[in-house]
């Protein structure tokens, strides 16, 4: 299969298609003039990719699992843990639906006279302050491996 036919299949762009190619996630096996050959199992590769991203998932992360000869090799306790993340973020985003909710319809004359909606501003505070944090972290472990 081309390029331009994995593409349509897909619903990616050729160039989508060509990045993954360049970060080893796929590869053609040939060419027809100019133009990338695939194997017939480029399409439920494509869909595990996608599957990955869709939960969350670093193309980095990605790639291990995909397996160096075709075959899935996935990592059960990654797949656990990702999964244990989704749940956390599930359960904030549940209070702060909540809490936008409850704000929307509050009989308070203000807003900051909410008890509700100071507590959501809280927060959304400490979740901002642990973002920055996250952040930091991840940007001294990634200075430290490249040293």
């Amino acid at each position: 299969m081309d390029i331009a036919e994995v593409a349509q299949r897909s619903g990616l762009p050729a160039s989508t298609l060509r990045f993954y190619e360049e970060k080893g996630l796929i590869c053609s096996v040939g060419r027809h003039g100019l133009r990338r050959l695939f194997g017939n199992n480029i399409l439920e590769r494509l869909a595990l990719i996608a599957l990955g991203r869709a939960a969350g998932f670093s193309l980095a992360e990605i790639s291990p699992m995909l397996g160096a000869e075709g075959t899935p090799q996935i990592d059960r306790q990654l797949l656990l843990d990702k999964a244990r993340e989704l749940d956390r973020t599930i359960q904030k985003l549940t209070a702060m639906r909540d809490g936008l909710q409850h704000a929307a319809v509050c009989k308070a004359t203000s807003h900051m006279e909410c008890p509700t909606f100071r507590r959501l501003i809280g927060l959304a505070a400490a979740g901002v302050n642990r973002g920055d944090e996250e952040k930091k972290h991840r940007n001294r472990s990634r200075t430290s491996q490249s040293v």
